[in-house]
């Protein structure tokens, strides 16, 4: 029996709420920042457990990374022409003017994200490859 703590489980549950409301209004930008709240919560999480803030759980640790995996599937599509603007995008316009570039860092997230967590100390060397994936994508394709 798989034991979750508080953070994963509301993790999913706002999630739900998040993805459910952007879903209804049909809206790329809201999808997309819908998805990046998800990924938010779910690396918070796994920043906690990495810095001992929280008791390490091997389950909801891979349940965060599957919850980031599955986003980054998904980022390749969330990005159509024409969502550039509207609902407050961060989306930098450099993701449509070199989308190779974009397609690369996703590819890189997507291999980050691939791991399987048993242990602290996997969890950490997960963090290491994850976290600065996460920061050069947002240095190249999202404003400030």
């Amino acid at each position: 029996m798989f034991k979750l703590t508080r953070i994963p489980a509301m993790m999913i549950a706002a999630s739900l709420v998040f993805i459910g409301s952007a879903q209804a209004a049909g809206d790329a930008a809201k999808e997309r920042q819908a998805v990046m709240k998800q990924n938010g919560a779910a690396i918070r999480a796994l920043a906690q457990m990495a810095k001992g803030q929280t008791p390490f759980d091997a389950a909801a640790a891979q349940l965060a990374m599957r919850t980031m995996n599955t986003a980054a599937l998904g980022f390749g599509y969330m990005f159509p022409e024409g969502s550039e603007t509207g609902s407050k995008t961060r989306a930098a316009p450099a993701i449509w003017s070199d989308r190779a570039g974009f397609d690369a860092a996703v590819a890189k997230y997507i291999a980050a994200t691939s791991v399987t967590i048993s242990d602290l100390g996997g969890l950490k060397a997960a963090m290491g490859a994850v976290g600065p994936n996460c920061g050069s994508c947002h240095k190249a394709y999202r404003t400030e």
